[in-house]
């Protein structure tokens, strides 16, 4: 019986464009992870799938590079004061059971399906993540800029810190009471969603802010230490099975660890809102970007019939539109950053003159 990965698995060859390209989606990932929290695989994976990357080889890759750039950015926003270090245990545990569950999934849909019944689950799972959470994120935003940016407690969180179900446990730079068994599930979701298309983030830090309780900064900030937690876990489990490209690993890593300290910095210059607000406007480009490479998967699985040259155009449209999604999101957080600096230093500099 020959290995599953051995038959399914082929890496791609690079070139001086692609370095390039990957370098700058690992740049702009870790610079929205250092700002937002996630692990900036929302931009990642689909990047990497972009350049023909199989899907779970980009999934592994991407966990591969994940834990020493939530490393680095934990340290750095924990130097802020931003890091709830229990929380981010605390949830490490149940989503470390869901990365092993959910590199199961990916490797039974893997077995029936092959490479493109993965591609196509990884991208339709990622429409439906990034298109429901994004919208609500987004709403909530808008709504927080409209109330002049000052945050509160969701109505669901309010309601669960209200029921005493032992273990009860106060995480102290949340600010948050609360039964362990309401951050289970969340943490469960976080880690199965990570290891199947390498997304958790984009449900733990939204799980911490509406289920826990805790606030953006806070959220975004301990997401990177139970993204440090799983990305090891998960990155020795997929290397197993030989779904590691390490050369692809490596350039993204290269551009994330500069872009996470710079995105981790810009915190300290921003509302909390607006950090809500680039995490659905990202989110939302980054669905549509998949959404034009989905008929290309149902074409190579049967279930669809279309030209070659309608692939190809797609394909295009689903590149450009991922790199627009990219130089959004990077042109919001540095744009936000240089505007917040400028208002914080005015004030010092007209007082001197």
């Amino acid at each position: 019986m020959h290995d599953i990965a051995a038959q399914a698995v082929n890496f791609i060859d690079l070139n001086i464009y692609s370095v390039i390209f990957l370098f700058m989606v690992g740049f702009i990932g870790g610079l929205v992870s250092g700002f937002i929290g996630s692990g900036g695989a929302f931009v990642l994976t689909p990047g990497m799938m972009s350049l023909g990357v199989a899907g779970t080889v980009a999934v592994a890759s991407n966990m591969c590079h994940k834990f020493p750039k939530a490393m680095v950015g934990a340290y750095k926003r924990f130097k802020y004061g931003q890091v709830d270090i229990k929380l981010g245990l605390v949830m490490a545990v149940s989503a470390g059971v869901g990365v092993q569950v959910g590199i199961q999934i990916q490797r039974m849909i893997l077995a029936a399906y092959g490479q493109a019944g993965s591609n196509l689950y990884v991208s339709v799972a990622f429409m439906v993540v990034l298109v429901v959470v994004g919208g609500y994120v987004l709403r909530d935003a808008l709504g927080q800029s409209k109330k002049g940016g000052k945050e509160t407690v969701s109505s669901i969180a309010k309601k669960l810190q209200g029921l005493n179900i032992p273990p009860m446990m106060y995480f102290k730079t949340a600010n948050v009471r609360i039964s362990f068994w309401f951050t289970v599930p969340v943490g469960f979701a976080t880690g199965m969603l990570a290891a199947t298309i390498a997304v958790g983030g984009f449900v733990g830090v939204p799980g911490m802010i509406y289920v826990v309780g805790a606030s953006s900064l806070v959220s975004s900030a301990t997401e990177l230490v139970i993204a440090f937690i799983m990305g090891l876990a998960g990155s020795i489990n997929w290397a197993i099975h030989g779904m590691v490209d390490i050369r692809l690993t490596l350039i993204i890593l290269a551009g994330s660890l500069l872009g996470v300290q710079l995105g981790a910095i810009g915190t300290t210059y921003v509302k909390d809102y607006l950090i809500k607000l680039v995490m659905a406007t990202i989110m939302l480009m980054v669905a549509v970007s998949r959404g034009f490479a989905v008929p290309q998967y149902l074409e190579q699985l049967g279930l669809v019939s279309i030209g070659p040259g309608t692939v190809e155009v797609l394909n295009t449209i689903s590149f450009v539109s991922m790199a627009i999604a990219l130089l959004t999101g990077a042109g919001i957080i540095l744009g936000s950053m240089w505007k917040a600096r400028r208002e914080t230093y005015a004030p010092a500099a007209l007082s001197k003159a």
